[in-house]
């Protein structure tokens, strides 16, 4: 390890941390403009500007012979988007959930993560497999942007009053536009600093690229999301921070993985580890938001505790099976026989106990409605 790969992380993370806010403050006053919800924009501008590092980073991987580093890469990025960046955001404040995406945009995730494992099987991502994650991608940016202006001009017409407040004197457009394009430019540079520095120390200690991708380069590539996530977050815009790791991740498996693969004609070969391993835990992450979301629409403070807990767990297993450590089978052992069952029984109770509270809510709603309605004097 070198005194330079050090200097190139602490650069790339100072980068990140400053292109995330600028590219919420831009695309913030953007939204406002526009008259578009900054879940929409968390969704598509900033997780398509947040993906770019993940894409600049499969291409050259793809080009340098290192599909592993490539696969690798997207998996890791979204396990570390929901069990540790989602995690880090609600252990900060409880993230509120809007009803469009436990209805739609977190089942478009589940969805592809479903078809990315299902074309993986075979060994390889080829063409049309990148055609079909492409499009799914398409559908789901076309079909967010119509709902979401439909909701804010129904927000609009019921209020009579514009959907997002503004706060003081509106920023210019085109400082706004200069946010945004500084944001990007910030992130993606930063990101590859901290790549490059993080993947030479990864490399010197003898570790394969799939788990390089997996954690260094993953965690790398996500800091913008995280940067973006944590800003919005202490900005109270909890919307554009959950929208943006959703979206992200819809971005990371459509654009990063289905562009490449229509690009390299041969396709972008699969490692079995990441077949047997990585993308089973990658689908579990998606599904797994999915009852948490529902439960209240809200990721409490112990949920993200879990969320990031797992993930510790996860590079643990990971970083131990990579260098063959000696108490990878008693940590093995552990985890499958008594964590596992443990998170999955607490998972279940809760749900359990969250569903019935709901609807318990909505059951005394009813009845304080018809009293309400019989009391009521004729006339």
């Amino acid at each position: 390890m070198q005194i330079l790969d050090v200097l190139l992380v602490l650069g790339g993370l100072v980068l990140l941390i400053a292109g995330g806010e600028a590219l919420v403050r831009g695309a913030s006053s953007i939204a406002t403009r526009i008259g578009m919800s900054p879940l929409i924009v968390g969704l598509i501008v900033v997780s398509a500007a947040t993906s770019a590092p993940e894409l600049a980073v499969t291409v050259g991987s793809v080009i340098s012979g290192e599909p592993g580093l490539a696969v690798g890469n997207v998996i890791g990025s979204n396990i570390v988007n929901i069990l540790l960046i989602l995690g880090l955001s609600a252990l900060v404040v409880p993230l509120l959930i809007k009803r469009q995406l436990v209805r739609f945009d977190i089942p478009v995730m589940v969805g592809l993560s479903v078809l990315l494992v299902a074309v993986s099987l075979d060994g390889q991502i080829g063409l049309l497999d990148g055609v079909l994650l492409l499009a799914g991608l398409v559908v789901h940016a076309v079909l967010s942007i119509l709902i979401g202006r439909r909701e804010v001009r129904v927000g609009a017409e019921g209020a009579g009053t514009a959907p997002i407040p503004t706060h003081g004197r509106p920023t210019p457009v085109w400082l706004s536009l200069l946010l945004l394009a500084v944001g990007i430019g910030l992130l993606v540079l930063g990101s590859q600093l901290l790549v490059t520095g993080a993947v030479s120390i990864a490399t010197g200690l003898g570790v394969s690229s799939l788990v390089v991708g997996l954690t260094v380069v993953a965690i790398g590539t996500s800091l913008p999301e995280l940067a973006t996530s944590i800003i919005a977050v202490r900005r109270g815009e909890r919307d554009m921070a959950v929208g943006n790791i959703v979206g992200s991740n819809i971005f990371n498996i459509g654009l990063v993985l289905g562009l490449p693969a229509i690009i390299f004609g041969e396709g972008i070969p699969v490692p079995a580890a990441a077949i047997s391993l990585d993308l089973p835990v990658m689908l579990a992450t998606a599904i797994a938001l999915l009852p948490i979301a529902f439960t209240g629409f809200i990721i409490a403070r112990w949920e993200g505790g879990l969320f990031v807990a797992i993930y510790v767990a996860y590079t643990a297993y990971l970083v131990l099976a990579a260098t063959q450590h000696d108490v990878l089978e008693g940590f093995t052992d552990v985890m499958l026989w008594f964590v596992v069952p443990l998170i999955a029984l607490t998972l279940v109770v809760v749900t359990t106990y969250e569903v019935g509270l709901h609807r318990g809510k909505r059951l005394a709603a009813r009845e304080a409605s018809a009293s309400d309605e019989g009391s009521r004097p004729e006339g």
